[in-house]
């Protein structure tokens, strides 16, 4: 298994603005496609106005294709386009579980 760890940095103030946009519009549907919803958190100590989530994927090649099923998705381009002014930058980041993780 791989997991995707995606970090948004929100503008100050747009946290909960974000969050309920999220949702309310397209969480459902961001979560049939992806599949295996690890978590969706956000920051209170550290940096602060971050979201933080994570999916869970069998391969790289399965991310590669619920990715891209994600970006042809009407609701979800029109989401994005609804959020993108609330998003300061956004990083992204594929971590591989050691033999030893309880996340296999």
């Amino acid at each position: 298994m791989i997991i995707e760890m995606r970090t948004y940095n929100i503008k100050t103030g747009s946290l909960k603005t974000f969050i309920d946009i999220y949702d309310k519009e397209i969480r459902e549907t961001h979560v049939s496609i992806l599949g295996n919803q690890i978590g969706f958190f956000y920051t209170e100590i550290g940096d602060l106005e971050q979201v933080v989530h994570l999916y869970g994927y069998d391969n790289f090649e399965e991310r590669q294709k619920r990715r891209k099923i994600l970006s042809e998705n009407q609701q979800f381009k029109d989401y994005v386009l609804k959020v993108k002014d609330l998003i300061l930058s956004q990083s992204n980041k594929l971590l591989y579980p050691t033999n030893f993780s309880k996340i296999q």
